[in-house]
């Protein structure tokens, strides 16, 4: 088969699912690229099954990838469960299949693929996102236009999930905002278009970063070259941090090749300050219990002070289940599970 002319990288989350099916439906089998895509599913999920369902929708090819393949035109490969999909060496072409450190706490991570296309692929990339919560996939589409891609994101307006493509927007110059029934001829018309010659050289940093990626690299010192260390702990492996240098995006990584945006950073620090919160709470609750069955038992310590600490902790306690349920920080918060 022949090699692509371009490479079609795709994101999504929440809602993918129908929303990959509606858009693949419109690709013919003589599509002169080839297409990725990452959907975010649980890392037990039937890859396989989810391959099949959009095969029974397009006549494009459909795969779950092995590490190492050839990447071909008029072929769809779907990321699979708790892998990376990663793009690698443009002039041939070939993926690479990892089980790399997670990026915005996803394995497979859109912004992981959309990167490593957009460094291997250059000007030849197609970066789309669709449907989906949360921020993943925004940061990547920044990388597709700092080296001369094609950006897409489906309009907000009929999103299932309209976190997505909304973050893209609100950050990233995006390209073209379409509905699904449109994506297919415009796709079309980009990948049967002149095919970019002139290329800008890609920008270094994400040179590096696709190496850390493909785990190639992945230490302080190639960390330091792309950033600078700040007093914040990576949630994932509690490592220090270094917010990345380039970019309009505020983003950060660790030396074992954890990336976060700052967004997400934002709302893993939210969870855990929740769960923290949450068990403080049931540890008072358990003093207070033990402090009254040993005062009861004639036990207690400080028997003089004792219906005044008892006094004290319940007003710990009340004032931070006040807290919990008025939400830490905005929205509401949930019970810890158990």
């Amino acid at each position: 088969m022949p090699a692509p002319s371009h490479l079609i990288v795709i994101g999504t989350s929440a809602g993918g699912m129908p929303a990959l099916v509606r858009l693949v439906a419109q690709l013919p089998a003589t599509l002169p690229a080839a297409v990725l895509v990452v959907q975010h599913f649980a890392p037990d999920s039937d890859g396989q099954q989810l391959v099949d369902r959009l095969a029974s929708h397009t006549q494009l090819r459909c795969r779950l990838p092995t590490d190492g393949e050839t990447i071909e035109a008029g072929t769809l490969y779907l990321a699979p469960p708790d892998r990376h999909l990663l793009a690698k060496d443009g002039s041939i072409g070939h993926l690479l299949v990892t089980k790399g450190p997670r990026e915005n706490h996803y394995r497979p991570a859109v912004d992981a693929l959309f990167r490593s296309a957009a460094v291997a692929y250059g000007p030849r990339t197609v970066g789309i996102v669709l449907t989906g919560m949360l921020h993943d996939g925004t940061a990547g589409l920044e990388f597709i236009k700092r080296c001369g891609g094609v950006t897409i994101v489906q309009d907000p307006h009929e999103a299932e999930y309209p976190s997505m493509p909304e973050t893209a927007l609100r950050n990233v110059d995006i390209d073209y905002v379409v509905p699904l029934a449109m994506m297919g001829p415009l796709l079309e018309e980009i990948t049967h278009g002149a095919v970019p010659q002139a290329q800008a050289p890609i920008p270094e940093d994400l040179k590096q970063e696709a190496a850390i990626a493909e785990r190639v690299v992945g230490n302080t010192e190639a960390v330091a070259a792309i950033g600078h260390q700040v007093p914040l702990t990576c949630p994932d492996c509690g490592g220090s941090l270094w917010q990345v240098s380039e970019g309009r995006l505020l983003r950060f990584r660790c030396h074992t090749g954890h990336a976060h945006t700052a967004d997400s950073l934002l709302n893993k620090s939210q969870k855990s300050l929740e769960e923290t919160l949450w068990v403080a709470l049931r540890m008072m609750e358990e003093r207070k219990n033990l402090l009254s069955s040993m005062a009861e038992r004639g036990e207690a310590p400080y028997p003089e002070h004792q219906a005044e600490r008892l006094e004290e902790i319940k007003k710990h306690i009340n004032r931070l289940r006040e807290f919990l349920l008025n939400g830490s920080g905005g929205g509401a918060v949930p019970p810890p599970p158990g």
